[in-house]
């Protein structure tokens, strides 16, 4: 129970990561990126082709977020000028791209059999349930190092620039805000954090496949984001973990609904998730910890 435990807040970890990502480009810029399991995927399959190569498991994290640095540059670019559902469209898109890839190139990704035996830090040395626990922490730590930063950002008049952005681009462009650099900033480190969660994801499982860039991913940090709170990057944090920790205990439920078939114990768990995703929004529609105009700064 307590290594089952460990696992879901590790990968309640890097959904909230995913979760910070999507906060920063949608809740804060205004731009819907639907295409957030592509850069999970690119992260998670750039650290294990780097660290297959015999790189440091660090430095493939390194390589990870670059990868997803490079990849949200060209998006940005190649969207400038769409918006909302378009932007969205598009976005959903390239992940699908990722994941076709993904399946397709056998001789870099190893197509539906995917990529196993990636390196694990210190599992080794630490044994199974070390490592998990040392996971456990690493993981806390850069969410905790993320959540700092972008909440930093976030009251700062760069983030205050972005969140004008957000509410309209054209009067902070006539305020003399550089949009475009703006824009390019705040995608290009999005991607980065999701490509790092990916990365993370990829080395504490040890494997990945294309199986696991479904768009489903990108459904569930949006739905971690709009439950959490929107444009704050505590309700990002709490989403993420929240998602994951009934995701994984509406899986108890063949324990009181013995006569269902396995798929449809797998459909009543997403009902469940719709479920309650609806009484949290009609509970409280703007988020679990909604977001708060800040002060404005004293003379």
């Amino acid at each position: 129970m307590v290594s089952y435990l460990i696992f879901t807040l590790t990968i309640g970890g890097i959904y909230a990561l995913l979760a910070l990502s999507l906060n920063l480009v949608w809740g804060s810029a205004g731009m819907v990126n639907l295409g957030l399991a592509g850069f999970f995927g690119i992260g998670a399959y750039a650290s294990a082709l780097a660290t297959g190569a015999g790189v440091p498991v660090l430095f493939g994290w390194a390589i990870a977020a670059l990868a997803g640095v490079a990849v949200g540059l060209v998006v940005t670019f190649a969207t400038l000028r769409l918006r909302d559902d378009y932007l969205a469209i598009v976005t959903l898109g390239i992940a699908e791209m990722v994941r076709l890839v993904a399946l397709n190139e056998r001789w870099l990704t190893k197509g539906a059999d995917g990529i196993s035996g990636i390196a694990a830090p210190f599992k080794t040395q630490l044994g199974v349930a070390g490592f998990n626990v040392f996971y456990l922490l690493l993981v806390s730590v850069v969410v905790a190092a993320v959540w700092f930063l972008l909440r930093r950002l976030d009251v700062s008049p760069y983030g205050r620039a972005l969140k004008a952005i957000r509410e309209d681009q054209e009067l902070a462009r006539f305020a003399g805000k550089p949009v475009l650099r703006f824009k390019f900033e705040a995608f290009a480190l999005s991607a980065a954090l999701a490509a790092l969660a990916g990365a993370l994801y990829a080395h504490y499982q040890s494997y990945i496949s294309p199986d696991h860039v479904q768009p489903l991913i990108t459904i569930y940090i949006f739905l971690a984001l709009t439950a959490g709170g929107l444009g704050r990057p505590a309700g990002a944090v709490l989403g993420g973990y929240a998602v994951v920790l009934f995701l994984e205990s509406t899986r108890f439920v063949a324990e009181f609904l013995p006569g269902l078939q396995p798929v449809q114990l797998a459909a009543l768990r997403e009902v469940l998730i719709g479920a309650a995703l609806l009484l949290a929004l009609h509970l409280r529609p703007q988020g679990i910890l909604p977001e708060t105009a800040p002060k404005a700064p004293q003379p």
